[in-house]
């Protein structure tokens, strides 16, 4: 049996074997006991986690989307607990922290799934896309292009997840290989995948790219100074940007995965809350600014502790190490005076152990960091080693020996010597020095009788005497040897440290914990928030809600409630003018639900939030070029997937869809896609807003009566030609987009919205419209009637017939009249 330490090696580009270390019970290729096979493959890199798996079972491809993971894989490891995978794919070429966790699956004696490894080529991304693209999926034609093909799987599976589509590519040549499930047909059959699945983790709510983007919940800009244009991004307007309020990078940093991964465990919610709920009371606010206050002053603990499992320490390590162990204490004796009750402060006051009050002291104790800064190293203080001591004495006392040593020197020197001196250099030791007389031109002129000549340097001689060879005899390297003395002090700290990581490692996650939340407790306590009500329900009750980034931009902000039961008002269709504010309610609402998911307070009155499994979005049209989709055909699949994917514990929000094609066609698929919810049973019907000006939609009577039904609009008032908005929320119907009145707004030609009016009238009452930049009248329509009368009477048999003189004569002087009379 091969061992990991194979996988460090990079996969070279040649031989495209694969590296298997095999599971008990499974030899290689052959077939497991089981009927059902699952085979995960995974890529790890740059602190995410891409990965698919296949199950042979029913011949399905669950995919999930690339997720933020940290150094210890925790992520992956939850997902191999869910899915148990009996083969385990990944890369040659891999990450350290990958190599590790593969080595700790390995030792687990009840659980040892077969790992293959590929050469990385096998995980380019082209690779894998050229493997998506000529995989066997039954459900098609085989007939179809290349480029459908491609469309259609653009709507199954997520495009804008690299690591994930690269691992699709190494499953897909696994499978190919082992042909699993069909082991036993002939060669030309092939492995089938019937269909594909979005895969989230129990108790994480799914979240794809586009909703993240649409919601404002991150947004990256360019950072507006000079200096760092090529070097990062700032965030933006953004939800994370607002509520981000942490003192220490890893705090922002875990702030980040807990809006990446948005949770249903109702346990952890709670646990969030009531630490937000405690820093939210004014009176607690000195201890917020005392704790925060600490926390600016944690470090990159993992990357301290590997500079020191490498020796490769500096000053500065030391020093970020000792405030950072100083303000853990401080943290922890600070907390020791909270209550309790709260599940956070408990585990501080007992996992914040006396291993850092004894890291702290014994740092304190022998660091001199004065000294260290002055000689950029490693410096201990005085009474740490007696042995330290005493050389740094004889060193320091050095200077006035040494004078005393050169002054007796000079007396056995030649007479033409004026003066000399006797210094120490390191690693050389101990030399004497005369200056260059005139005389001394070539190197035979350097010999003194009595001395050993060494080198010369800015116009002093260098020798080594009887004298200072005795003295390197008596005295050694000084400065050598206390370098060498004070290099094993640090070293033997550095191992005390390293024994007590655990501990250190234990503090990074229990103080990035508690800066997320007391920054989310700031912010509510600034915006006016308040704590949501989480239930294991499938109703969702929000009174008076505000949009949490409109309403800090906007000079007043209208605020709307929102209810969704069991049974009532799961299906919400509202109606009205353009820029009434439908988008901003659903984005609201969204929003909102979101943050409660992340464990924040937030902007309504109240809320009675059932935790939702997934929020799908269709309201904003993506990029398109680099997917090589049309703009509908990505609406589609963002459709496809709130369809295909929300189970009755979703929240779907979808703007204007079906405006993309002919009108006809788009009215047809929304009224289908919104039929669809409403015919399922109320156990199956998501929570789902949508806001259009397809009014037909409820004018024709389109979808079926259903008490899961709500038709909301936003109220308008028209003051003489003036549309006002109100942005109040109704129950009702809005029969007029009012688009001419917006258009006005807008700034366009009041002549060109008046003939706007004017043609959507005759066009919506089925009379003629007349065009106004040509004459219409009676007399051109008899005169062009005579010429197609003529025409049609010609015998075109006649072989005397002048063609070219009837269309002259004939035809072009009533052309010629009628552009005359237009």
């Amino acid at each position: 049996m091969a061992t990991l330490e194979g996988l460090r090696g990079g996969g070279g580009r040649g031989g495209g074997g694969e590296l298997v270390f095999d599971r008990p019970g499974i030899n290689g290729d052959e077939e497991e006991d089981d009927s059902a096979a699952v085979l995960l493959s995974v890529l790890a890199q740059h602190g995410e986690v891409g990965l698919c798996f296949y199950n042979s079972e029913n011949s399905s491809l669950h995919y999930m989307i690339d997720m933020p993971d940290n150094h210890e894989l925790q992520l992956l490891a939850r997902v191999i607990q869910e899915v148990s995978p009996h083969v385990i794919i990944t890369s040659a070429k891999q990450e350290r922290c990958m190599t590790r966790f593969l080595q700790q699956l390995g030792s687990n004696p009840d659980y040892k799934p077969e790992v293959v490894t590929y050469p990385y080529v096998d995980f380019g991304l082209e690779v894998s896309k050229q493997r998506l693209l000529s995989a066997h999926l039954p459900s098609l034609p085989p007939s179809i292009s290349e480029r459908d093909k491609m469309s259609y799987l653009s709507s199954c599976i997520s495009f804008d997840s690299p690591l994930m589509l690269r691992t699709v590519g190494a499953l897909l040549k696994c499978l190919d290989r082992r042909r699993v499930g069909v082991e036993l047909e002939d060669s030309s059959v092939r492995v089938p995948i019937l269909q594909f699945n979005a895969y989230s983790l129990k108790g994480v709510v799914f979240i794809d790219r586009d909703t993240y983007s649409v919601l404002q919940i991150f947004k990256s800009e360019l950072h507006p100074s000079v200096y760092k244009l090529h070097s990062g991004e700032k965030e933006g307007l953004s939800l994370y940007g607002i509520l981000n309020r942490c003192r220490c990078k890893f705090g922002s940093r875990l702030l980040r995965q807990w809006f990446l991964r948005p949770t249903q465990d109702l346990a952890v919610l709670h646990r969030r809350q009531e630490v937000i709920r405690f820093f939210s009371s004014p009176q607690n606010s000195d201890v917020q600014s005392t704790l925060q206050s600490s926390l600016r002053n944690i470090r990159n603990i993992p990357t301290l502790l590997r500079r020191m499992s490498l020796s490769h320490t500096k000053v500065t390590d030391w020093q970020g190490l000792y405030k950072t162990v100083y303000s853990t204490v401080c943290i922890r004796d600070t907390v020791r005076h909270l209550p309790q009750s709260i599940q956070l402060f408990r585990e501080i006051s007992e996992g914040f152990s006396d291993d850092l009050h004894h890291i702290s002291s014994v740092i304190s104790r022998v660091v001199d960091f004065e000294a260290s800064i002055a000689e950029n190293r490693f410096t201990i203080k005085p009474n740490v080693d007696p042995a330290i001591d005493e050389k740094k004495r004889r060193m320091m006392g050095l200077s006035d020996f040494l004078t005393d040593v050169a002054r007796r020197e000079l007396e056995h020197l030649e007479a033409r010597i004026p003066s000399c001196c006797v210094i120490y250099i390191p690693l050389i030791g101990f030399l004497l020095t005369v200056p260059r007389l005139p005389s001394m031109v070539e190197r035979e002129d350097f010999e003194i009788e009595g001395l050993d000549f060494m080198f010369l340097s800015e116009d002093r001689l260098h020798y080594r005497s009887q004298r200072t060879k005795e003295l390197d005899h008596l005295l050694g390297d000084l400065h050598c040897d206390i370098r060498d003395m004070e290099t094993a002090v640090m070293t033997q700290l550095q191992n005390s440290i390293l024994e007590r990581s655990s501990s250190l490692y234990k503090v990074l996650d229990l103080a990035a914990e508690l800066d997320c939340l007391m920054a989310m407790s700031s912010a509510s306590q600034e915006y006016g928030y308040t704590s949501p009500k989480l239930t294991s329900h499938r109703s969702i009750t929000i009174p008076q809600g505000r949009h949490p980034l409109l309403e800090l931009c906007a000079p007043v902000f209208v605020d709307n409630s929102f209810q969704s039961t069991e049974s009532q008002g799961r299906v919400k269709i509202i109606t009205g003018p353009n820029s009434s504010g439908k988008s901003i309610y659903l984005k609201q609402v969204g929003l909102i639900v979101f943050m409660a998911l992340i464990g924040s307070n937030v902007p309504a009155k109240e809320a009675e939030i059932g935790l939702v499994d997934g929020i799908f979005t269709r309201m904003q049209s993506r990029e398109s070029v680099s997917v090589g989709l049309s703009t509908f055909m990505i609406d589609l699949n963002q459709m496809a997937q709130a369809l295909n994917c929300s189970t009755g514990n979703s929240l779907v929000l979808i703007d204007e869809f079906g405006k993309g094609t002919n009108t006809v066609d788009g009215l047809s698929l929304l009224a289908a896609s919104m039929s669809h919810w409403l015919r399922k049973a109320p156990v199956d019907v998501p929570h789902v807003l949508l806001a259009t000006n397809f009014h037909s939609l409820l004018q024709l009577g389109l979808l079926p009566s259903s008490a899961l039904l709500s038709l909301l609009t936003l109220e308008t008032a028209v003051d003489g030609d003036e549309l006002v908005f109100l942005y109040q929320l109704k129950e009702g119907i809005c029969h007029s987009s009012y688009a001419a009145n917006i258009a006005t707004l807008a700034g366009l030609p009041v002549s060109l919205v008046q003939r706007g009016v004017e043609v959507s009238e005759l066009y919506r009452t089925g009379r003629p419209i007349e065009r106004i930049d040509k004459a219409s009248t009676d007399e051109q329509a008899n005169r062009c009637r005579s010429v197609v009368e003529r025409f049609l009477n010609l015998n075109l048999e006649d072989k005397e017939l002048d063609l070219q003189g009837f269309m002259k004569d004939e035809l072009l002087p009533s052309a010629g009249e009628l552009l005359n009379h237009s």
